[in-house]
């Protein structure tokens, strides 16, 4: 895949395990340099807030590398559950787990994964493009015993919505309608789509 992007250097501008697994899945080679921005927001619409939070730390990132040495591409994402549009986010302490879990039950909600591509040429502007995704999820019913299981397992304590498709609370999922990428947390065929599409002016 990186054929898609020639000589051009990818970074991926994230310590998440899950989009380093995802990026690589599909076949891409790349570094990751992690931002240690302030993730600070402007924004309310869950959609709006993920794109400007993927743009701040992909953003803060190529302020790191030497743009005028080599060709780049710097992919930043960030990801939210939302209820009736008010975002969910990593819980604070097991209380606030089970909160949110049990606020899902029965209900469609969205998980809604931004991503910013910054892409750099020596001598030339930047060129940016930012995208939101948003994926539908139901549940299948849990009841108390089973949530408080599930949150044993401390797997839910650093996840957005208080779980991970992709882990032991894949058992709980009803369906999606949307991406399932975008879930886990980068949604990486409209990045390919990106890349293919991409002209430099």
């Amino acid at each position: 895949m990186n054929g898609l992007c020639k000589n051009r250097r990818i970074v991926l501008a994230s310590a998440s395990p899950r989009r380093k697994e995802l990026l690589t899945q599909v076949g891409f080679e790349f570094d990751i340099i992690t931002s240690d921005c302030e993730e600070i927001t402007t924004k309310t619409k869950p959609s709006e807030v993920v794109e400007e939070l993927s743009y701040l730390k992909a953003a803060d990132v190529a302020d790191k590398l030497d743009k005028q040495s080599e060709q780049l591409l710097i992919i930043g994402s960030d990801t939210v559950v939302a209820l009736d549009d008010i975002i969910m986010g990593k819980p604070k302490n097991e209380e606030d787990a089970f909160r949110m879990l049990k606020a899902l039950q029965g209900r469609e909600h969205s998980v809604i994964t931004g991503v910013t591509m910054i892409f750099t040429e020596p001598g030339r502007e930047d060129k940016t493009i930012v995208f939101s995704k948003e994926t539908k999820v139901w549940f299948y019913s849990m009841n108390d015993d089973e949530i408080r299981a599930y949150i044993d397992t401390k797997e839910p304590m650093d996840k957005a919505g208080a779980y991970a498709i992709q882990g032991l609370c894949a058992a709980y999922i009803e369906r999606i309608e949307g991406d399932y990428n975008t879930v886990v947390g980068l949604p990486v065929a409209d990045i390919c789509k990106v890349l293919r599409e991409y002209k430099e002016d």
